[in-house]
């Protein structure tokens, strides 16, 4: 009796502390949502006229063949009320068989009550029933541009994902159960980590996707021995010695994008990329970019080229005595060693001896999945935001790029930390993920427009430092890897492509002294044209 009462007192004194935690948190959020920064409307969606095509479209379909609109609707009614009525049957007996599955594996759906509890399984069928009519009724829309209609499509997919059941508290089984077992201290959890986030941005909601208290830049990551050996305004220059007795004569001058941070190449020393070059016998120089404010506003590209490449390049070759390099460029910085390596054609300058390329765009002809923000209603309000503010702000693409997966990169870690109340997961990938750099105004600027847009460069018409650049100007040794999969876990495929050698496959060394595996494809300075090999990423 006296257990009995003693955990009724503790139950109940735990419930007063959550309640009056729970006032506390309920102020804060009142205070974080009412000083929130407003976002140019245009950075949330498609302007309205893709809307008012979309829906032109759809009523001419209607108008020219009605139909086949009634049987779509007639289909989707009829699958609607025959399983309404079975789970109606279910609940009755109290006995449920969950219809067959298809062959396609949603992790969303894992728990067995979406398939054993027959109120979870309607609520799952309903919405896969929901999801298919929206996506087919998008994919049958007429009369819209190839781009237009992809558009559609992707916005269509985000609000398929959003309304999701699984990112609602009443029908989320994961979610629900939790909070059962806590005596719902995980939502009180939740709800802290959910107004954390809030002002840890301004109002604006971004999910953290990592527990950023697990890792120090220079403590658990980024500890590859290294020295700074020259700082201007653009860059920090580190130098990388090798850890062979010999050493290869032409060093190597690697530009990581100015989008992140340049450890993506050195997280934990089992998979730094920095680590494994100076361990073949190469002088490493790595470029750490600034991270512009608002006086940055007028920096561009040249800037980049200026005081970033070309000085890179001369103060590499100042230390090791050497008259050529071997530059690589990843990303964002691989567009611009393009651009910089056209520049130095023009100019007979010698100094690259050979160009590598990690996830690299020079053609923008197929712009891919950043289709949708690629268009001018997005540019233009970016271009409003930068106007602004003199740069555009890293949320802003940290944000573009989670909704491109959006299911992994917003709503499963909402739903693990909202509603489950979880810390977030210590992945240093994510980590470097998440710290991201803003970008000068003029420079995003050049790249959206003439780069993204107008695809100058692989053109020809690019207009930059009084010269025309193109693509066609790069004629030095060139290799380019390639992912077929996601933008922020391309770095292993880099690595397991450097790294990676059968018993088989001997590492063989070139005139040129650049370091080939017998299964990557280098092109030779006579075939003088870019090659683009593909490795799939199996992280």
């Amino acid at each position: 009796m006296t257990t009995e009462h003693n955990s009724t007192v503790s139950e109940i004194d735990t419930l007063k502390q959550n309640i009056v935690k729970l006032d506390e948190l309920s102020k804060r959020f009142v205070a974080v949502m009412s000083a929130k920064k407003q976002i140019n409307p245009g950075l949330n969606g498609p302007g309205p006229d893709l809307m008012l095509k979309a829906t032109n479209s759809f009523w001419q379909t209607m108008a020219e063949n009605p139909n086949k609109i009634m049987e779509q609707q007639v289909e989707y009614w009829g699958q609607t009320l025959n399983y309404f009525a079975q789970a109606q049957e279910a609940f009755l007996k109290g006995e449920f068989n969950a219809p067959a599955q298809n062959n396609k594996i949603d992790r969303r759906f894992s728990n067995a009550m979406w398939d054993t509890n027959p109120y979870f399984n309607f609520v799952k069928e309903q919405y896969l029933r929901n999801a298919e009519m929206i996506n087919a009724a998008v994919a049958e829309l007429d009369g819209l541009e190839p781009i237009e209609k992809k558009r559609m499509e992707f916005f269509a997919r985000q609000i398929v994902d959003m309304m999701s059941p699984t990112n609602f508290l009443a029908t989320n089984p994961d979610a629900l159960e939790k909070a059962f077992q806590t005596q719902g201290q995980s939502l009180i959890d939740g709800m802290e980590n959910l107004i954390e986030d809030l002002e840890a941005n301004d109002g604006e909601l971004v999910v953290r996707l990592v527990d950023e208290t697990a890792f120090e830049v220079g403590g658990n990551i980024a500890t590859a021995p290294g020295k700074v050996v020259y700082r201007n305004k653009m860059m920090e220059l580190i130098q990388y010695t090798p850890t062979t007795e010999t050493v290869y004569e032409t060093p190597i001058v690697m530009f990581p994008p100015w989008i992140n941070k340049f450890y993506i190449l050195d997280l934990k020393p089992q998979n730094s990329l920095i680590r494994w070059i100076v361990d073949q016998g190469y002088t490493l120089f790595v470029v750490s970019w600034i991270n512009p404010d608002h006086e940055y506003a007028d920096v561009g590209l040249e800037d980049y080229i200026n005081d970033g490449y070309m000085t890179a390049f001369d103060i590499a070759k100042d230390i090791t005595q050497q008259k050529q390099v071997n530059a690589i460029g990843y990303c964002i910085a691989g567009t611009t060693l393009s651009l910089t390596l056209s520049l130095m054609k023009k100019r007979g300058d010698t100094s690259v001896k050979s160009a590598t390329f990690f996830t690299t765009l020079t053609d923008f002809s197929d712009q891919g999945e950043f289709t949708p923000f690629l268009q001018n209603d997005f540019i233009d309000a970016i271009e409003e935001e930068i106007n602004d503010k003199g740069i555009l702000e890293s949320f802003i693409m940290a944000r573009t790029f989670s909704y491109l997966r959006a299911n992994d990169l917003v709503y499963q870690p909402a739903i693990k930390s909202y509603m489950m109340g979880e810390t977030p997961p210590a992945f240093d990938l994510l980590y470097w993920n998440g710290d991201g750099s803003s970008l000068p105004g003029k420079m995003a600027k050049q790249y959206l427009r003439s780069l993204c847009q107008n695809n100058e460069f692989a053109e020809g018409t690019f207009e930059l430092m009084g010269e025309t650049l193109s693509l066609a100007d790069v004629s030095v040794p060139v290799f380019s890897v390639g992912c077929e999969t996601d933008h922020i876990r391309s770095h292993c495929g880099m690595e397991r492509l450097l790294s990676r050698c059968s018993n088989n496959e001997k590492p063989v060394k070139d005139i040129r002294g650049v370091r080939v595996r017998s299964y990557r494809r280098y092109c030779e300075p006579a075939q003088q044209k870019e090659i683009r090999p593909l490795h799939k990423c199996i992280c």
